[in-house]
């Protein structure tokens, strides 16, 4: 079965054995033993990820044919097929291998983060489920997949996010993100509708092969005022990414889901789900190379993202909060690049993103078990000692996240800065000096996160302190297995991911847009690039931030508090997160419930039960006491009746 990957086996394995685990660990949850809901499930994505590595190999390194093949077919209306279908090639086998390595460590770590929950079995057969869901996802071949998955891995999102469902933030917070992506998959549905319309077909194949002849096309959506149909059909695509994603305005969700079991956030809310509209975005460049304007709407809403995300999390105390909001931010850097039309640098930092995101999220988890579930970052301080293997391995993704030399996120990070400085497109210079400027934001937050959890004084209570050890094997093994990519996977892949041929045949990219091309006559090899990097704007800004983070958290820790007296505004704005909930509460929400209230008032009440259903009986009621009068039951009315109708008749007939 491993020859041979034009067979449909080796790629339905890869989706039905996490999903034959959920429905085991699901259905027969009160049948079953917690041992055999794990074992079913961790086989599952096991083997998944064992034949994600195969199809990696085949792709990477034998030089693979594309696969491109339809499973089965769901409907044909007038003439269009709806069809569920396969597409595998080196962006698609890259995702399989990214989505089912993290989703094995974090099955992997559940068993120890949640060994005491009554929920366990149920965790596993979500979490799972999820994997089946994004692998329906990145290996569509066609819109309808596409939105399956997408809808697939949304409800899976819902479902941990309020995994706690006795509790009324986790209620809230799930809510909050189903509500917010129905806003993002509303214009992703119209999306999809107007690639239809203008297509008339779901495949991408046969879309792609059509869109340069459709570049052109013009709709009239208020009279008089055309607007070119594919810059419409990208925006309205680029929306759903945008809640997806979690892009300004439609991330408020993503700090809130931390309201989910730890292992949620690293599976769903940094590694996977959420790079989803990256995914999405590059797969159909085809498309969006055809707009510089949607091109430009999307750079300049990943550059507002990537700076003013990161400003929340330097005021964020919470460590869950913290390393959510580093997620919104870099996935601002991510959409900044696919803006860009630097679609391999986006990708490639997805993919380095999600080992070392997915390390911190599991490692801020691992604090979280040693701390007795305090989340607080403020009554932690000096677990070095007491923690030493979530010590280091949070040390490597810290250094991966803030982009030190020769760390993975170096290569990822300063590639996207790079590829952004050499665009020409409207926004782009507004969109450099953001990503610029959130290097020293990304390493002022993320230090003092390190240095206020790992250094400094103990702030913990006695009992807390007394009890602090490192977390078990189960814990800690995901770490280290995390860390080695998160520190060597950059240098290792860049050459052949970013500047060679790996997405040639994948991504499509204008000769006026390449801007990776420009790069890339530059390049000289992974180690000139760390000797360049350390003479270059974003070390020196991040050096900045590091020290910046040293100087107020451990060697003058009272100078924070003054600082926050002194900009008391800029810090209010900062808490109440630049207004975003309280506009959405107020105004969205508030609105929403007015307009409902209004409705309920006057059109139910008044039009509803006032005129439909009680006018509707009073009216058969009168009526009735009228025709009443007619049946009187004597036989001589009846007669002068039928002889007034004859005579009626008679003269309708003459004249």
């Amino acid at each position: 079965m491993f020859e041979n990957y034009s067979d449909s086996s080796v790629y339905l394995a890869i989706v039905l054995a996490p999903l034959i685990g959920s429905i085991i660990a699901g259905i027969f949850n009160t049948y079953i033993s917690r041992a055999v809901a794990h074992t079913v499930t961790i086989a599952g994505v096991g083997l998944s990820f064992i034949l994600a590595v195969f199809v990696f190999k085949y792709f990477a390194f034998d030089d693979a044919q594309v696969y491109n093949e339809t499973v089965y077919t769901w409907l044909v209306s007038d003439g269009i097929r709806f069809e569920i279908g396969f597409l595998v090639d080196n962006l698609t086998s890259m995702m399989l291998l990214v989505v089912s390595f993290v989703s094995l460590m974090v099955h992997l770590y559940t068993i120890g983060y949640m060994q005491e929950d009554p929920g366990y079995k149920r965790f596993f057969s979500y979490i799972s489920l999820f994997t089946f869901s994004m692998y329906m996802l990145v290996m569509s071949n066609n819109f309808l997949q596409l939105f399956f998955g997408w809808e697939a891995v949304g409800l899976v999102s819902y479902l941990l996010i309020g995994f706690y469902y006795q509790k009324e933030s986790a209620i809230f917070a799930n809510m909050k993100a189903f509500l917010v992506n129905r806003v993002g998959d509303f214009g992703f549905i119209l999306g999809i509708a107007a690639v239809l319309m203008v297509f008339n077909t779901l495949d991408y194949a046969d879309v792609f092969s059509m869109a340069n002849s459709k570049a052109d096309l013009m709709i009239e959506i208020i009279p008089g005022s055309q607007w070119s149909m594919m810059t419409l059909m990208c925006i309205l695509l680029f929306i759903g990414a945008m809640g997806k994603s979690a892009q300004v305005p439609l991330h408020v969700w993503l700090p809130d889901s931390m309201e989910g079991p730890t292992p949620i956030s690293a599976l769903i809310h940094a590694a996977t789900m959420v790079t989803a509209g990256i995914f999405m975005v590059t797969r159909m460049s085809p498309l969006f190379e055809l707009s510089e304007t949607a091109l430009s709407f999307i750079m300049v809403i990943g550059a507002i993202t990537a700076l003013f995300m990161g400003f929340l999390g330097v005021i964020q105390n919470d460590i869950k909060r913290v390393v959510a909001y580093s997620t919104l931010s870099q996935l601002g850097y991510m959409t900044v690049a696919l803006g860009a039309s630097a679609y391999s640098a986006a990708v490639f930092h997805l993919m380095t993103h999600a080992f070392f995101k997915a390390l911190l999220f599991l490692a801020a988890g691992s604090v979280i078990i040693g701390m007795h579930h305090v989340q607080d970052i403020r009554q932690m301080g000096g677990l070095k000692k007491y923690m030493p293997i979530t010590y280091w391995t949070s040390l490597l993704g810290t250094l991966a996240l803030i982009g030190f030399p020769g760390f993975s996120g170096f290569f990822s990070k300063d590639s996207i800065i790079e590829a952004v400085h050499a665009s020409h497109l409207v926004g782009s210079d507004f969109a450099y000096y953001a990503v610029l400027a959130g290097v020293f934001i990304t390493a002022l937050y993320s230090l003092r996160l390190f240095f206020i959890v790992f250094h400094g004084r103990e702030r913990m209570d006695q009992h807390t302190k007394a009890h602090l050890k490192e977390s078990p094997w189960v814990v800690t093994v995901p770490l280290v297995l995390l860390a080695i990519p998160s520190v060597i996977i950059g240098g290792m892949t860049i050459s052949s991911v970013l500047y060679g041929d790996y997405f040639s045949n994948v991504v499509f990219v204008q000769h006026g847009h390449d801007v990776l091309g420009h790069l890339k006559e530059e390049y000289h090899g992974p180690m000139a690039m760390v000797l360049h990097g350390v003479t270059s704007a974003p070390f020196f800004l991040m050096v900045a931030g590091i020290a910046t983070a040293w100087v107020l958290y451990m060697k003058r820790p009272e100078w924070p508090a003054k600082i926050k007296n002194s900009f008391g505004l800029i810090y209010d704005i900062l808490d109440n997160k630049y207004g975003f909930d309280a506009f959405n509460e107020k105004v969205i929400a508030g609105g929403t419930r007015g307009i409902g209230h209004v409705l309920s008032k006057f059109g139910d009440i008044m039009i509803i039960d006032g005129f439909v259903v009680n006018g509707s009986a009073k009216s058969v009621a009168w009526f009735s006491s009228i025709i009443r009068q007619v049946q009187t039951g004597y036989l001589y009315h009846y007669a002068f009746a039928m002889i007034l109708g004859l005579i009626g008749l008679l003269a309708l007939a003459v004249f």
